[in-house]
């Protein structure tokens, strides 16, 4: 089974969504469906068909983060240090086109979040900034063209 690496944050991010929808979604829709089934016919039934979608939707869900959650390399970004750019890394970059400075934090593919300047390990963009450190210089080829960034600082917080 390969393991996927994953902040301890997005780790317990996803372990409290599970609790709560164990604790509390689920629970909400089996009451749904009983209240539906007491309406009658269930063949006619569109309160029913939608509580039996929803629980369908909650126990995908539930199976979905267990399963991220068995194969999660849990790796607490504060223990971590150097210089070099690796998971959990975050860094700033220099856009040489632009000439802005720029900001992510290298994270598992679930908690990527690029408003927050959370970037997947599986990026494009993360890929071309392992193994680099400051001063270097890395060309991404993006959709948009060729874009280069002169890396600044590598940080773990």
């Amino acid at each position: 089974m390969t393991r996927e690496p994953m902040t301890a944050e997005g780790f317990k991010r996803l372990k409290d969504e599970l609790e709560r929808l164990k604790a509390v979604e689920r629970p909400a829709v089996i009451e749904a469906i009983a209240e539906a089934r007491s309406h009658g016919d269930l063949s006619e039934n569109a309160e029913y068909d939608a509580a039996k979608e929803k629980q369908g939707m909650i126990e995908g869900r539930i199976a979905e983060i267990d399963h991220k959650l068995a194969i999660a390399e849990v790796i607490d970004v504060s223990t971590l240090s150097g210089d070099k750019i690796t998971f959990g890394a975050t860094v700033t970059l220099f856009d040489l086109e632009s000439e802005k400075e720029i900001q992510y934090q290298i994270v598992g593919a679930d908690e990527t979040d690029l408003a927050r300047g959370r970037i997947s390990v599986r990026s494009p963009m993360a890929r071309a900034l392992i193994g680099k450190s400051v001063s270097d210089e890395v060309t991404l080829n993006a959709p948009g063209g060729t874009r280069e960034f002169e890396i600044q600082d590598v940080a773990f917080r």
